[in-house]
Order: C-alpha cells, then sequence, then structure tokens
C-alpha cells in the first residue's frame, strides 16, 4: 500500500538561503508516517493505550533539491522491509516530477518499557508489508 500526503511549505519552515531547513524535512516525514499508519488502518492510539508504541530507529534521508516557500510537495509512503519486531518504510518527497528527498525509515514496534517486542496480531495489520 502506498499514501501519499500533498501540502504547501511554509515560510517559516525555510532557511536563511530561502530554502526548506533540512530539520524540518524530518516533521515532514513523520507527518506522512503517522498518515500512512492511519490509511492502512493501524491503530496507533489502541496501541498507545495497550502500554505499545512504534519507535524511529534510523532515518536515511537522501536531499536531492531544495524545496522553496509556497511549493507543493507530495510525500509517498510505502513499505519495503517488515520483520517480527521492525520494518522500513520508504518516503519520497516530490515537486511535480522532480525528487526533492528520499528516506528510509527503520521503526520498532516497543512496549511499555521502550523495548522491541513482537507486534500482537491485532496491531499486524497487512498494510505494514510491503506489496
Amino acid at each position: 500500500m502506498t499514501s501519499e500526503l500533498t501540502f504547501t511549505v511554509r515560510t517559516y519552515e525555510c532557511d536563511s538561503y530561502g530554502h526548506v531547513n533540512n530539520a524540518v524535512y524530518l516533521q515532514y516525514l513523520e507527518y506522512a508516517r503517522w498518515k500512512y499508519l492511519k490509511d492502512i488502518g493501524f491503530d496507533y492510539e489502541g496501541a498507545r493505550k495497550a502500554g505499545y508504541g512504534t519507535y524511529v530507529a534510523r532515518i536515511e534521508i537522501d536531499y536531492k533539491q531544495p524545496a522553496l516557500t509556497d511549493d507543493t510537495l507530495t510525500i509517498t509512503s510505502r513499505p519495503v522491509k517488515k520483520g517480527a519486531v521492525s520494518g522500513t518504510i520508504r518516503q519520497i518527497i516530490m515537486r511535480g516530477t522532480d525528487t526533492i528527498a528520499q528516506a528510509n525509515v527503520t521503526w520498532a514496534f516497543v512496549d511499555s518499557s521502550g523495548r522491541p517486542v513482537r507486534i500482537p496480531p491485532e496491531f499486524d495489520v497487512p498494510g505494514l508489508f510491503p506489496e
């Protein structure tokens, strides 16, 4: 499953060069992952209430081109790897047909103490698996 999020770059997200600040990309990617989880039917709030969470373990970002104020960007998110306790989501940020950045985000399912645990069946939804 692929999820898409489209939005417009705001002035306060840009640095003194007029480009989106590198740290802001992490916020973009996080919001797009939240939408992805919602789109696949993952019960994030239910997992949290049951004492679980999903933690980001690693993010690899390749910046290709700068994004600028008022650019319309689209982020696609899709799973590329899935294990018993973790997985990887590939996220690509586009402006039209131009790739702005791409990232591989490795996540882990954790218990209330922050230790990785197997995903219980009720939270191991099909959308977490690569197609």
